[in-house]
C-alpha cells in the first residue's frame, strides 16, 4: 500500500512540474521560438495518417485492432488505418490477410523495434495499404485482431 501511495505522490508531484513548466512557457512565447499554434492553423496533412510498410524481425510481435479498411484501387487493395505509437518503439510486423468467397479477414501486427530504447506514449495513425488476390466487391472486411 505504502508503495502505491509514494507512486501516486510521485506522479502528482511530477503533474503539477509540468504544469508549471506549461504555463511558464506560454507566458514567454513572444521571446521564445516555440510557440502555441491552434490546431485550425495546422497544415491539411497535419491529420492524415502516417503510410507505413512492414517491416517485420520486430520484438514481441502482437495483434492490434484497425479503425477503417477501406478499398482503393478499384477496389483490389485496401487502404487500413489504425491508432499506433511513434517508431522504433512501435513498428509495423506484417500484415495477414486471409480471404474467402464472403470475407476478408486483415490482421495487423505490430512490435518493438530491434532499436527502440526509451519510448513516448505519443499516439500516432497510421495506414497501410494491402492487396487483395480478387476485389473486394460485396465480401465484408473483418479485423483480425478482434475476437
Amino acid at each position: 500500500m505504502r508503495t502505491i501511495r509514494r507512486t501516486a505522490a510521485m506522479a502528482a508531484t511530477l503533474l503539477i512540474a509540468i504544469g508549471g513548466t506549461a504555463s511558464t512557457s506560454v507566458a514567454s512565447a513572444s521571446t521564445d521560438p516555440v510557440s502555441g499554434t491552434p490546431a485550425s492553423h495546422l497544415p491539411a496533412s497535419a491529420g492524415a495518417p502516417a503510410p507505413v510498410k512492414p517491416k517485420g524481425d520486430t520484438v514481441d510481435p502482437r495483434k492490434v485492432g484497425w479503425t477503417s479498411a477501406k478499398p482503393i484501387r478499384n477496389g483490389r487493395y485496401l487502404r487500413v488505418t489504425w491508432w499506433s505509437g511513434v517508431e522504433p518503439c512501435t513498428v509495423l510486423d506484417r500484415v495477414r490477410v486471409k480471404e474467402t468467397r464472403k470475407k476478408v479477414t486483415v490482421t495487423l501486427y505490430e512490435g518493438r523495434g530491434k532499436d527502440a530504447q526509451m519510448c513516448v506514449m505519443i499516439a500516432v495513425r497510421k495506414s497501410t495499404i494491402v492487396k487483395l488476390r480478387a476485389p473486394l466487391g460485396d465480401r465484408k472486411v473483418v479485423d483480425g485482431a478482434v475476437r
